[in-house]
């Protein structure tokens, strides 16, 4: 009887590396459950090798711990004092490696800032006005746009309290608050899809296609 040929097993279901807090994953639950054929590599829960991955989700969090900031810090009590360094630590490691193998990048608010801190950047560490409670799950906080980003959003929610002062290397300024002209969104040029936002898409309805622009991406990467 002929043996049964060896063969290999080829893994072709694309993977999502990101590090989400246990709280938040009930938000991005909902846009998830939509991908199933999307597996997601979790780095809080064990090693992530940005390698083996199609894309990066940088998410929301405390403050960058200061040893990664590129300024002075005059007022250290600013800053928020339950800083995850070890995140801060792989999340830095992550971007040069998905940025060198042009990976679609999806940064939200401490993410944003973190990719801006990376392509050296610099954060006002402490500002007022977008952290007030009807923000945070309200998409209230009106925006205005630049005719060509491809995402577009009149009012958006709002929950920080730190925001991108000097831009990071090739960072474009894609929306901002008319009110105080914090910078809300941003896309780095020459990448097919690399876009940070400071509003939380996870937290609402209207941000679909956002997501599903930065799925689909991800998909095709595989």
């Amino acid at each position: 009887m002929p043996q049964a040929r060896g063969y290999i097993k080829i893994d072709i279901m694309p993977k999502l590396a990101t590090w989400l807090r246990e709280k938040d994953e009930k938000w991005f639950q909902l846009f998830f459950a939509k991908h199933p054929e999307i597996e997601i590599c979790d780095a809080r829960k064990g090693e992530v090798a940005i390698a083996n991955v199609d894309g990066l989700l940088l998410t929301g969090g405390s403050d960058i711990a200061p040893e990664f900031l590129r300024q002075p810090i005059p007022d250290p009590s600013v800053l928020e004092k339950d800083v995850d360094a070890v995140r801060d630590r792989w999340e830095f490691a992550t971007v040069g490696p998905a940025l060198s193998r042009g990976l679609p990048i999806l940064a939200i608010c401490k993410g944003l800032q973190l990719l801006n801190v990376a392509l050296g950047g610099t954060l006002k560490l402490d500002i007022p006005g977008h952290k007030l409670p009807e923000q945070k799950d309200n998409d209230i906080q009106p925006l205005r746009s630049d005719a060509k980003a491809t995402h577009q959003f009149e009012n958006v929610n709002s929950s920080h309290h730190q925001a991108l002062d000097l831009l990071g290397e090739e960072l474009v300024v894609e929306a901002w608050c008319p009110s105080d002209d914090i910078i809300e969104q941003v896309r780095l040029r020459n990448q097919p899809f690399v876009l940070g936002v400071q509003y939380h898409p996870e937290r609402g309805k209207i941000y679909d296609s956002l997501f599903e622009d930065f799925f689909s991406r991800l998909k095709n990467n595989r």
